[in-house]
């Protein structure tokens, strides 16, 4: 009875693709799917009288939101309360202290609304940490912690828990 052996398929293993090829990747494939419902809309709306190109509709900016009182009295939840604003006004930056169009990350966001306080600074950043190591315990850092969010939501949850938490302490 003859037996055959097979070889294996391949010795190597497909190349692993870094974070800038990966976003290159899907931003190509984004391109071909808007051209492909661009194609799609043209052929459904040809038979309609007038029917053209989308036409590009502006939207007036948000207006900026008025500057409320911070509702905490002790400094270092009132200084949290204010980074987390300056987090929903400003944006959110994962991977960079700021970025081009102005947002930034969380601790960056502490920082310029300490204005120039060391002292304050550290103690946010300190509650900041234990909000964040309560929900996820194998955060080291908030910079590392904050690169793993994929949407400002848990960030804007965490401020919002050390916030809370410095409030109920009087700190």
């Amino acid at each position: 009875m003859p037996t055959t052996t097979r070889a294996p398929a391949s010795p190597h293993a497909p190349p692993v693709l870094d974070l800038d090829a990966r976003l290159a990747l899907t931003g190509a494939v984004m391109s071909a799917r808007l051209d492909e419902a661009a194609v799609e809309f043209e052929v459904n709306t040809a038979h309609l009288p007038g029917a053209g190109q989308v036409p590009h509709i502006t939207e007036a900016p948000l207006p900026a939101p008025a500057a409320s009182p911070s509702p905490y009295r002790t400094p270092v939840a009132d200084l949290l309360h204010r980074a987390r604003v300056r987090i929903e006004t400003a944006g959110w930056c994962r991977d960079a202290v700021r970025d081009e169009a102005g947002a930034v990350c969380p601790i960056q966001a502490i920082r310029l609304e300490s204005r120039g306080d060391r002292d304050a600074t550290h103690d946010a950043c300190v509650a900041l940490l234990d909000a964040i190591q309560e929900r996820s315990p194998a955060a080291d850092t908030i910079p590392s912690w904050n690169a793993q969010q994929r949407t400002a939501a848990p960030v804007l949850a965490a401020f919002d828990r050390a916030t809370q938490h410095t409030h109920t302490h009087n700190k």
